[in-house]
């Protein structure tokens, strides 16, 4: 068990009163003194910047003190300290007026003489119910401490009035850099020195730049608030277009329903009307059967006989041909006229009819009777086919599809 060696009081450390910062290689570490005496310390090889201010160790060592609501001592130590970060001078702020304890005093030792002006800076804006020291070292410290405890004042001595005014002018421009570069506090108002002082024109400097930086926040204020405005104006925007983009689509759909169905109530007419067909071309093949089986048994001339029955069988042959063209076109159809569609975009629809037919292996005749021309006008087509083709001139267009069907 320690004890200090000034004012004999216990000294409590706990293994896990430190927070490593291993990427600025030093160690924080705190201790108890007595009851109510917190000291913060740093190990390190040699001089550090302090990164930030552990908050979580500094809590946790006032909680398993039982200090969380207690007035409190604070002593830092500042052996190897030549510099901290802003986030450090913000953190020490912080604790003073966003934290719950109740600081007695702050107070720092072993001060680097680079480091004196910022400790001077953070005592210059601490509330006047905490007194903020700077002392050599360590006994000097726990000297103060043991003379705040016992009721007394520690008053700063000053050679004569002119020493008190320059300290409390100084006083006050250090707590006008914490205020403006610590706290942004940009509107509180300045204390100027007597003009034919020599220390005015610091002071005017410092208020002057307080008002650049007035104006400069303020502008980008007003840039913020107009990107603000660009930004709410292009989501007006961007939603109007959705609207319209989601109205456009709603009135697509309803249109290619209606189309949609246009087309099955045409499909059902064609299909009726294929079914009309397929009967009266049935019902007309049987009436020409039978009249064939007529025919062959007359008594008639034979050769008048042969000519009738033959013709007969043209007309039966050319009805189930009819028939067969205008059923439903099979899996294997739709395939090849989607194949020669894609490879062949120039056919129109008369062409593909005609290409899937060929393909088919119906002869001229047959063809030209079911689309309607004559044996002349299809001949013609199909001389137009071959060229949309691109066929060579001795390329059978027949052979060609027949191919085609097969890739």
């Amino acid at each position: 068990m320690k004890h200090c060696p000034v004012t004999g009081l216990q000294i409590t450390e706990r293994p896990h009163w430190k927070s490593p910062h291993s990427d600025r290689h030093y160690t924080t570490h705190m201790q108890r003194i007595g009851e109510d005496i917190i000291l913060t310390y740093y190990s390190s090889a040699g001089n550090v910047i302090i990164e930030y201010m552990d908050r979580e160790l500094f809590q946790t060592v006032l909680d398993e003190s039982d200090l969380a609501e207690q007035p409190v001592y604070l002593l830092r130590d500042m052996s190897n300290v030549c510099s901290v970060t802003y986030a450090y001078k913000k953190n020490l702020t912080q604790l003073l007026y966003q934290w719950q304890p109740n600081f007695r005093c702050i107070i720092f030792y072993n001060v680097k003489p680079e480091f004196l002006t910022t400790v001077e800076t953070f005592a210059a804006i601490v509330n006047d119910n905490t007194t903020v020291l700077v002392v050599n070292g360590y006994e000097e410290a726990m000297n103060a401490v043991s003379t705040l405890k016992s009721g007394e004042e520690i008053r700063e001595e000053f050679e004569d009035d002119e020493d008190e005014l320059y300290t409390q002018h100084k006083r006050d421009f250090l707590a006008a850099t914490a205020r403006i570069g610590w706290l942004n506090m940009l509107n509180q108002p300045l204390p100027l020195p007597e003009e034919d002082d020599y220390l005015y024109p610091f002071f005017k400097a410092i208020e002057s730049l307080q008002q650049d930086l007035q104006e400069k926040e303020k502008g980008a204020r007003q840039e913020l608030n107009e990107h603000d405005r660009e930004c709410e104006q292009k989501l007006a925007q961007q939603t109007i277009q959705l609207n319209a983009q989601l109205e456009m689509n709603n009135r697509l759909k309803k249109m290619f329903e209606r189309e949609r169905s246009m087309l099955k109530s045409r499909i059902a007419s064609q299909d009726m009307e294929l079914t009309r067909i397929s009967t009266a071309i049935t019902e007309k093949a049987a009436a020409l059967e039978e009249l064939y089986n007529t025919i062959l048994s007359l008594d008639i001339d034979t050769r008048t006989r042969q000519q009738m029955t033959e013709t007969c069988r043209r007309l039966i042959k050319t009805e189930v041909i009819e028939k067969k063209l205008n059923t439903e076109l099979t899996s294997t159809d739709s395939e090849f006229l989607s194949k020669l569609q894609k490879t062949h975009p120039n056919l129109n629809q008369r062409d593909l009819r005609i290409g899937l037919l060929i393909k088919l292996n119906y002869d001229t005749r047959e063809i030209a009777r079911t689309m309607g021309i004559s044996t002349r006008g299809l001949e013609s087509i199909r001389y137009r086919m071959h060229k949309k083709m691109g066929l060579s001139k001795h390329q059978s267009i027949k052979n060609y599809l027949v191919t085609l069907s097969t890739k």
